[in-house]
Formats: C-alpha cells, sequence, structure tokens
C-alpha cells in the first residue's frame, strides 16, 4: 500500500468536507460521504493483515472468465466464484482454511454506517475486500446470495474514486452514476436492496495513500 506521495487535486477537494455528510440517493440507500476518512491508517493496517493470511486473487466466474477484480474475505463465510458458481463458504477455497476473523474496526465501521443509514440492527458476519486496478470494473448485478435480504449492504471506498452505477430492479433499468471517493460509504436495503449495481472501470491515478488502486469493503448478513 503506497504512502507518503503528494495529494491530487482530487483528494485536495476532499478534504474540503467538515465531516461526514448523508446523501438519500433512494428508499433505503444512503451516501455517506467521508464517513471512513478519519480511520483510513487503522482500515488499511487491518487490510492488510487479512490479506496476509488471505491473498487476492482473481476468482473465475461460472462461464469461464476471470474476474478484473481480486478479491478475498474476512468473517464466517467468503463470497466465492468458479465453475460451480457462486456461494458463500466458510473456508478459503485457495487454501482450505478457515478465512480470517473479521477484525474488530472493520465490524464496528460497518455496524456504526448502517446505522446512521437507518439500519440499526445490522451484524454483519462477511467481509469481502475487492481491489481494483486501473480499468478493473464490476458489471451490473444483484447481491442475491445472502441467505436474508432484511439485512444491507454497506459498502466502503478506499484509494481512487470510482463510478458506482446504482440501478433499479431489471437489469434493463438504466442506472444512476455516482463518483464514490476515498473513505464514502454507501448503504442499500430495504426496498432497494436487491437493485442492480455496479462500478465502471476505474481511471488510472496516483492515491497518497494506496497509490494506484482501489479497495472496497463490502459487508453483508450472508449466513
Amino acid at each position: 500500500m503506497r504512502k507518503g506521495s503528494a495529494p491530487l487535486a482530487a483528494d485536495l477537494f476532499e478534504n474540503l468536507f467538515d465531516g461526514p455528510r448523508r446523501e438519500d440517493i433512494a428508499p433505503g440507500a444512503a451516501l455517506l460521504h467521508g464517513f471512513a476518512r478519519a480511520q483510513e491508517l487503522e482500515l488499511m493496517a487491518v487490510i492488510e493483515a487479512v490479506v496476509a493470511r488471505a491473498p487476492f486473487r482473481h476468482m473465475m466466474t461460472p462461464g469461464g472468465h476471470t474476474m478484473s477484480v481480486a478479491m478475498t474475505s474476512c468473517g464466517r463465510a467468503g463470497w466465492v466464484t468458479d465453475r460451480r458458481g457462486y456461494r458463500y463458504a466458510t473456508h478459503d477455497p485457495a487454501s482450505e482454511l478457515p478465512w480470517p476473523e473479521m477484525p474488530d474496526v472493520l465490524r464496528e465501521l460497518a455496524v456504526s454506517a448502517a446505522a446512521e443509514a437507518g439500519f440499526a440492527a445490522f451484524t454483519p458476519d462477511a467481509c469481502l475486500i475487492n481491489r481494483y486496478a486501473p480499468g478493473a470494473k464490476m458489471a451490473l448485478h444483484q447481491d442475491k446470495d445472502e441467505q436474508d435480504f432484511a439485512a444491507p449492504i454497506v459498502s466502503v471506498s478506499l484509494g481512487l474514486p470510482a463510478v458506482f452505477q446504482f440501478g433499479g430492479m431489471a437489469r434493463s433499468d438504466k442506472p444512476r452514476r455516482f463518483e464514490l471517493r476515498h473513505g464514502d460509504v454507501l448503504v442499500w436495503g430495504g426496498e432497494t436492496r436487491l437493485v442492480y449495481h455496479g462500478v465502471l472501470a476505474l481511471k488510472d491515478g496516483e492515491h497518497p495513500l494506496l497509490g494506484r488502486q482501489r479497495i472496497n469493503l463490502t459487508f453483508r448478513k450472508a449466513l
């Protein structure tokens, strides 16, 4: 993880925020600007510890395509994909070891962000950690492999800015686009829990803390 670089103009703009700002983007969906920025160093430290035990890898979809986003997980379950399909697993298939425990700082961040967005009873048991290099993207999809859709999704953005697509209940619905910057947290649930969403190809750049990458933490109640 890169540290010590000179800030970009985008990061100077981020510094104009004097605290978290909530933007309600749809029923049950809120964008919390800068919510995680104050914890950036602590977050990166625990992410590095998780990745040391369960390294990032590019998984394969059931259709045989290699994902451009590199992934790992921590918590009781991790999301995996291969020729057998999409699913949650309690063990990392690459090592056959249990996923690393979810660090307290990650769980507490997810719980507090969910509460800020109106979901006071959120108890995440899975944290997906995605690494986007320039050009990596995530196609429109629904998060529907969880056993209970009553819990929200909490998504934390770190590093380079990304364009998030927030669509409707059908893949054909035209999505709206939101720029997610370092420290932003997006929460959605309730009637928008199963909306189609994705991330456009990441533009190249240099973030002062993370370098040429974006890290996304996605918290779910999977089991």
